[in-house]
């Protein structure tokens, strides 16, 4: 799958399935650029890539801010006025019952995972437009799909980007621009790594491959969405879990 004249941007580039999608975007041919809030992490994926002659670089992105991303895409269409592929791949949550969430922690859970990825993406979308056949990825998680405990405000979040994915393909189509989805099951990240042994144990019994997913495996079905292998496919929603969820 090539990308080769592509221009994509990449949330949450700088670790996990952002950082994988980065880099298989750009070994593809694409000119990636990943957006993050952590610049330092960022500047080192960077430099990775740059080691192995790939065109890759990064911009600063607040995605609980609307101002913050409104800069962002501000910043990327004046550098590049035609944007080929938007990855919305940044995600945050923590565990906690929710009948213990703060409200502060529910705003931001759902600013981050999806008022960032509406604002973000309507931000960029004359530059979307402008490439004459777009591609937009969102990525959600399985929680959104079937719930997940100690996650609910998260599930939620991330259902909403499902249904988002779908609301949006239609209206963008007559744009030739296609809107799909990648919900990833248990993952090897540094959000997945965060969590209670109990719970990484419990994953690990109920997922038929008995392992978490890579990143890059991940990154494969960012990578086929974005890709011409994908131009006639869009509003789907792809789980990408190792069978977990395969009754859901």
């Amino acid at each position: 799958m090539k990308l080769e004249g592509k221009v994509a941007l990449v949330t949450g580039g700088s670790s996990g399935i952002g950082k994988a999608t980065v880099l298989a975007f750009a070994r593809a041919g694409a000119r990636v650029i990943g957006a993050d809030i952590d610049m330092e992490r960022g500047a080192a994926v960077a430099r990775e890539a740059q080691a192995e002659g790939l065109a890759v670089e990064f911009v600063a992105i607040d995605l609980s801010s609307s101002d913050s991303i409104r800069k962002c895409a501000a910043e990327v269409l004046a550098r590049y006025p035609r944007l080929d592929i938007l990855v919305n791949a940044a995600g945050y949550s923590a565990v906690e019952a929710f009948a213990s969430n703060k409200p502060g922690y529910i705003d931001q859970v759902v600013a981050i995972n999806l008022g960032g990825t509406l604002h973000l993406t309507q931000a960029l979308l004359p530059g979307l437009i402008a490439s004459g056949k777009g591609k937009i990825v969102n990525v959600a998680s399985d929680a959104g799909r079937v719930g997940s405990s100690g996650e609910t405000a998260y599930a939620a979040a991330k259902g909403g980007v499902i249904a988002f994915t779908k609301s949006l393909a239609r209206e963008v189509a007559r744009h030739s621009i296609c809107v799909n989805c990648v919900c990833p099951g248990p993952t090897d990240t540094p959000m997945l790594r965060s969590r209670p042994e109990k719970m990484l144990d419990a994953f690990l019994k109920a997922i038929p491959f008995k392992r978490f997913a890579e990143p890059r495996e991940i990154a494969d079905a960012i990578l086929f969405f974005a890709s011409p292998r994908s131009d006639y496919i869009t509003a789907q929603v792809l789980s990408v879990s190792g069978g977990l969820t395969f009754a859901g």
